[in-house]
């Protein structure tokens, strides 16, 4: 099956992402494959590579960062969300890319769900 995710929330703000990051991990895992992550709204912060954690605690986009990397799933941060957050091109972390809504629509018609995180 082939899977779209939408995550619209924050990474330490929200269970959503560490959530949508999960079941994309689960389902790969299973032989499903994550086509595309879709962030949204606050889920833009995600992209963000200004983000650092403690060393104790999970690298939120670090991990999105790897499972593109390591499993061709295709990151997408909505453009309208992410410069009312103030993220541009040149603050997104490696593996992830600014594109419309109109990725999303296509990600709802090309994948078999799309499954939504947060609120």
């Amino acid at each position: 099956m082939k899977f779209g995710i939408v995550v619209n929330e924050g990474p330490y703000q929200h269970q959503a992402s560490d959530s949508a990051y999960l079941f994309a991990k689960a389902a790969i895992a299973g032989g499903h494959e994550v086509w595309r992550v879709f962030f949204y709204h606050d889920g833009v912060n995600n992209a963000s590579k200004l983000t650092e954690p403690p060393q104790d605690d999970r690298h939120i986009v670090n991990r999105w960062a790897k499972l593109a990397e390591e499993h061709k799933v295709d990151l997408v941060v909505c453009v309208a969300a992410a410069l009312r957050r103030g993220i541009k091109e040149e603050n997104l972390a490696q593996g992830f890319r600014i594109s419309g809504l109109g990725q999303l629509v296509e990600a709802g018609i090309k994948c078999d769900r799309l499954v939504t995180f947060g609120d």
